[in-house]
C-alpha cells in the first residue's frame, strides 16, 4: 500500500476527479481529510464519507488551510473554479486557482510537507504550434482559467527552486468518467452528450465538430496523480496526463450514439467564447518513461463504463422519486 497510514489532504475532494481520488486513497488505507466548499462538489460523490474527515471550506481561507496542512504528510490540490465559471468571474477564479495554491504552498513550506501535488490543465497550451504537445512547449493563454492555472504552476516551481519544497504538477486533459454529474452545468462534454443520448434528445455540438480533444478516463487520471505524489522522480516535475489520442468531437458524438443504441440526432449550434482551442492531443512519453504510467482505458471502453454508471444513477433517481410519490399518495389518502 503506497499510502498506508499516510495523512492526506485533498482540496476539492468532493468534486468529480477529487472524489475518485479520495476513494482510491481510502482503499490504500490513507487517513484522508477533504476540504471542499461544495460550489460544484457534492458530498454524494464521496462513497466513503464515513471513512474520511470532511471540512466545508475554501482554499481561499488562509487560516483554515494552515490548520489542515499542519496535520498531514501530503496535499493534493484539486480545488478549482472551472473554465466557464472563471470566464464569468475572473477575480474569483484567481482567488481559488492561484491564491488557493499559494496558501497551500505557504503552509506546506511552514510545516515541511512531504509532497504537494497540483492539478493543472492542458488549457495552458492554448492552440499549439505542433502536435502532440510536450511539457516544454510554449504556453498560449486564451482565458482567465488558463492564466490562473499557469500562475499556480509558477508558484509551485518558485517554491521548489527557492525553498526546496517537494512539489509535483499534473496537467489533465479533458477528464471524463464516473461521478461526472451531467446535471452540473459545468460538466464535461462526454457526460453531457451521454445524458442527452440516453434521454433521446438531440446532441448539440458547438461549432462544426471538427475540433479535437484528448479525452482521459478518470481512473487513469487518479493513478497518474497518485504516482506524482508517491514517486521521488516526480519531485519538481510537471507531467502531461492524457490518452495520447486525438478525437474529433463529431466522432465522439457518433461513438456515444452507438453506445446508447438509439436514434439521437447531432445538431450543430453556434460556438461559444470559451471554444477557442481547435486541436489538442498530449505527448505522454515523459510520464510513461519517468513514472511508468500509461492510460489503461481507451475511449470506447471509458464511454461504456460512464454510460453504465450514468444509467444506473438515473434508475436510482427514478426509483427514489417513485418511492417518494408513493409515500405522499399514502399519506394524502
Amino acid at each position: 500500500m503506497r499510502f498506508l497510514n499516510k495523512n492526506v489532504l485533498v482540496a476539492g475532494g468532493a468534486g468529480f476527479i477529487g472524489s475518485n481520488l479520495v476513494s482510491q486513497l481510502v482503499k490504500e488505507e490513507a487517513n484522508v481529510i477533504v476540504l471542499d466548499n461544495l460550489f460544484t462538489g457534492d458530498l454524494d460523490n464521496i462513497d466513503c464519507l464515513d471513512q474520511i474527515t470532511f471540512i466545508k471550506g475554501s482554499v481561499e481561507d488562509e487560516k483554515l488551510v494552515d490548520q489542515l496542512v499542519c496535520k498531514v504528510d501530503i496535499v493534493f490540490n484539486l480545488a478549482v473554479r472551472n473554465i466557464i465559471v472563471s470566464t464569468k468571474s475572473p477575480k474569483l477564479d484567481f482567488n481559488v486557482n492561484a491564491g488557493g495554491m499559494f496558501n497551500i504552498l505557504m503552509s506546506a513550506r511552514k510545516h515541511n510537507i512531504e509532497r504537494v501535488v497540483f492539478s493543472s490543465s492542458a488549457s495552458i497550451y492554448g492552440n499549439p504550434l505542433y502536435l502532440p504537445i510536450n511539457e516544454i512547449d510554449r504556453t498560449n493563454i486564451l482565458n482567465p482559467y488558463a492564466a490562473s492555472k499557469l500562475t499556480g504552476e509558477n508558484y509551485c516551481f518558485a517554491f521548489y527552486e527557492t525553498y526546496n519544497l517537494p512539489i509535483s504538477i499534473v496537467r489533465y486533459s479533458n477528464v471524463y468518467g464516473i461521478k461526472q454529474n451531467p446535471e452540473n452545468p459545468y460538466c464535461g462534454v462526454i457526460s453531457r452528450f451521454l445524458n442527452d443520448a440516453i434521454e433521446e434528445k438531440d446532441i448539440h455540438i458547438h461549432g462544426d465538430g471538427d475540433q479535437t480533444r484528448d479525452f482521459t478516463y478518470v481512473e487513469d487520471v487518479v493513478e497518474a496523480t497518485l504516482l506524482a505524489a508517491h514517486s521521488p522522480k516526480a519531485i519538481g516535475e510537471v507531467f502531461n496526463v492524457g490518452s495520447g489520442r486525438e478525437t474529433y468531437i463529431n466522432d465522439l458524438a457518433k461513438i456515444i450514439i452507438d453506445t446508447c443504441g438509439n436514434h439521437t440526432k447531432i445538431v450543430h449550434i453556434d460556438r461559444r467564447d470559451i471554444d477557442n482551442i481547435r486541436r489538442r492531443v498530449l505527448n505522454i512519453e515523459k510520464i510513461r518513461k519517468t513514472l511508468r504510467w500509461i492510460p489503461k482505458t481507451n475511449l470506447q471502453t471509458g464511454i461504456v463504463k460512464t454510460y453504465e454508471w450514468l444509467s444506473e444513477q438515473k434508475n436510482k433517481n427514478k426509483h427514489s422519486k417513485l418511492s417518494i410519490n408513493t409515500k405522499t399518495f399514502a399519506v394524502a389518502h
